[in-house]
């Protein structure tokens, strides 16, 4: 299991991915078929950023058990806003809340997964 765990490399990645491909399907024409397979993708990367970030939380929360708590939940969030501004779009229906929510959640991801003791110490 350790490439899973001893470095957050892919759990990097899949998250990445998965911001890309949000961000590709939220610009695309609404119902064209692009879309919606770019969707199911992005389905796909949401699941394994959560289990990736899951074998992180398993591992590593032993050092700080809130704060990675705190951290799961806010990434498992985020991935709930994203697929809501897509769902929201597809049914015209307003997405502005949702994308300011959208983005105070990812900031707050990303900024309590670097200050972890697993993450990256910028300052």
């Amino acid at each position: 299991m350790g490439v899973f765990t001893d470095t957050t490399h892919l759990h990097i990645f899949t998250w990445v991915v998965a911001v890309i491909l949000f961000l590709v399907a939220a610009v695309m024409a609404k119902g064209s078929k692009g879309r919606k397979v770019i969707h199911m993708i992005l389905r796909l990367f949401y699941i394994l950023v959560i289990l990736s970030g899951a074998f992180l939380f398993f591992a590593w929360s032993s050092s700080d058990a809130a704060m990675y708590g705190v951290k799961f939940l806010l990434g498992v969030v985020t991935i709930g806003f994203m697929e809501m501004v897509l769902v929201r779009q597809n049914k015209d229906k307003p997405t502005n809340v949702f994308w300011v929510l959208f983005f105070i959640s990812l900031l707050a991801t990303m900024f309590i997964g670097m200050s972890l003791p697993i993450g990256m110490d910028f300052f």
